[in-house]
């Protein structure tokens, strides 16, 4: 086993561990830090399967974003300080027997299958071509996504404004 594996299944076990508090925990202000830590192990897989820029791109829009505005606007309600989700467990069942069909189906797919172990070359930064192709193949979908974009956000100021 070589250092890449073990920092591999370190990412792993941290985004799944995390993933678990995340829906487990009660609290939602816990369950948000705890989707910070899946999120950073998520990007950490990217870039060791060689993405880097959607690493990034987890890290800016996930992270950066959507986390930060969940965290915000949960600490920032004062309403909701200790407030308990309700993890009832009301369809058990019929969840742990689809769980379970679904895990002997990847189970058996995964055991009937003919792994091949391939030496992989050493994985190439795709940045600077993704950045060349935005601003010479598509800059005018870009800048209209862009211009989408800033359209959307005035239209949300001007409702919470209200």
């Amino acid at each position: 086993m070589t250092v890449y594996d073990i920092i591999f299944y370190l990412f792993a076990a941290v985004t799944l561990i995390s993933a678990f508090f995340v829906v487990t925990n009660r609290n939602i202000v816990h369950s948000a830090f705890f989707l910070l830590f899946t999120f950073f192990g998520v990007a950490g897989i990217y870039v060791m399967l060689g993405a880097d820029f959607i690493a990034i791109v987890q890290l800016i829009v996930y992270v950066g974003g959507i986390l930060i505005l969940l965290l915000f606007g949960v600490m920032l309600t004062n309403k909701i300080v200790n407030v308990e989700i309700k993890t009832g467990t009301i369809h058990a069942l019929p969840a742990s027997i689809v769980l379970g069909l679904f895990a002997g189906a990847i189970g058996a797919a995964v055991l009937n299958t003919n792994w091949k172990i391939v030496e992989s070359p050493d994985p190439v930064p795709t940045t600077a071509a993704i950045g060349r192709m935005l601003i010479n193949e598509y800059a005018l979908v870009f800048e209209l996504l862009g211009i989408l974009l800033l359209i959307a956000l005035i239209g949300a100021a001007s409702m919470a404004r209200r």
